[in-house]
């Protein structure tokens, strides 16, 4: 395999990075651990396999829009492993883990983390995190006897985020409790700060038109060539999250960027918890094929208006294709004249810049 340092070179040659010092100065990072991940696990005895010793992580944490998914997804795509490789959202991930927890909990077992990490360590080598954030109890009680099971099991780590360790569960309830995760991530992984001057997405998206208009092929284009534009070589997943035991998910999901069609999200009965939650999670929301809005499709209205406002108020950039213009979509019938607000935030967040004030 190529050094990083020249498939980095490659992909600015392709035309689908520019040229960053700050990430440049991240390669020898992903040199490093593609020269341990490629080493083979040694055996214990005569027969019996040991776990591989983890390599020492990487924990890449800046703003928003800094290339801190795009670097990840590249060294994820190109790395060779001496066993299994994956690249999960870091609340999908959590999200199978409660369930894997459950499950162990039902057959009786006392430690139900342990069959857990046990499964995964088995499975994986290298395991990729984008957006480690902790913002739930549960979580923040869960990730460290997790966590210090899968390194003892030799599971290397990458994971970015938009804080650092120190800042994870930020005033969350019991902190002390999950001080001890930190020190963990800390002593096992290398922190490194991508302090890019540039934010990358808007720079994407900035000036380019954000609203579509019929929501036609020509508009399907002009959204494809965005959405290469921000995810890259990022392989899309689906982003699934659980709200007060429903699961949510969003069809297509890659580099902080939500792709999903008006049915997959307002088709559905979701509601303000749900769609604050997705706020929580994305950058940019991709949301297509809005039809006319009254009567005949009052209540999906009424979830597009909520999701609108949360998406608002969590400055998150939205890309959409629509029938007609924020002002004609929704002229007649009940809540016809509410919805002169939500245009009016339609309008407002097609300006060029607009979310990249979002607070972190």
């Amino acid at each position: 395999m190529d050094g990083f340092a020249d498939i980095y070179e490659a992909e600015i040659a392709a035309g689908r990075i520019d040229d960053d010092p700050a990430q440049r100065a991240l390669l020898p990072e992903f040199d490093r651990l593609a020269r341990a991940l490629a080493e083979k696990p040694a055996r214990r005895g005569l027969f019996r396999r040991s776990a591989p010793e983890a390599a020492t992580g990487l924990y890449v944490w800046g703003g928003v829009g800094r290339g801190k998914s795009m670097l990840m997804d590249l060294f994820h795509g190109r790395v060779e492993v001496a066993g299994g490789k994956r690249r999960v959202h870091f609340h999908a991930f959590m999200q199978e883990v409660h369930r894997g927890i459950a499950a162990a909990r039902k057959r009786g077992v006392d430690d139900a983390i342990k069959p857990v990490a046990e499964e995964i360590a088995a499975e994986l080598r290298l395991l990729c995190f984008d957006e480690m954030q902790i913002g739930d109890i549960t979580d923040a009680m869960i990730v460290g006897r997790l966590f210090e099971r899968l390194f003892d099991g030799g599971v290397t780590v990458v994971a970015t985020s938009n804080r650092p360790p120190d800042d994870l569960y930020k005033d969350g309830l019991n902190r002390n409790l999950f001080l001890p995760f930190i020190d963990l991530l800390k002593a096992r992984t290398k922190v490194v700060e991508l302090a890019s001057p540039r934010d990358w997405r808007q720079d994407r998206i900035g000036g380019a038109p954000v609203y579509f208009t019929p929501a036609d092929a020509t508009a399907r284009r002009e959204i494809d060539a965005l959405w290469d534009g921000l995810t890259g070589d990022a392989v899309a997943e689906p982003l699934r999250f659980e709200v007060s035991g429903r699961e949510v998910e969003v069809p297509d999901y890659a580099s902080g960027v939500a792709r999903a069609r008006f049915w997959d999200l307002c088709g559905r009965p979701l509601g303000a918890a749900d769609y604050l939650a997705l706020a929580e999670r994305v950058r940019v929301l991709i949301l297509e094929n809005v039809p006319r809005l009254g009567s005949e499709n009052y209540n999906e209205a009424k979830r597009f208006v909520t999701l609108v406002d949360a998406l608002y108020e969590a400055r998150v950039r939205l890309v959409m294709s629509a029938a007609d213009t924020p002002e004609q979509l929704y002229v007649e019938g009940t809540g016809a004249f509410e919805f002169a607000r939500t245009a009016s935030r339609l309008r407002e967040m097609q300006s060029e810049g607009w979310g990249a004030e979002r607070a972190e």
